[in-house]
């Protein structure tokens, strides 16, 4: 399994239905508000990098109110 942090920006005033939205996406493992130069953090998982882009082109950034992401695997040293 791939894990990823994935750094949400939202429109003003988005960050609470954003976050809302992409805790219902399958593998979403969690989404929280946050302050900062992100609105959003989700944890998510998939079974390939591949599959970990198609999550976050496909479903997360569909949510609407979301103006960008930066997507951040997590590795193993």
């Amino acid at each position: 399994m791939v894990h990823a942090y994935i750094l949400i920006q939202t429109e003003v005033g988005k960050a609470a239905s954003v976050a809302k939205a992409a805790a219902q996406i399958k593998g979403v493992l969690s989404a929280e508000d946050v302050t900062g130069p992100y609105d959003v953090i989700v944890r998510a998982e998939a079974k390939n990098v591949d599959d970990l882009g198609k999550l976050v082109v496909a479903r997360i950034q569909g949510v609407e109110g979301i103006t960008r992401t930066l997507t951040c695997p997590v590795v193993h040293l």
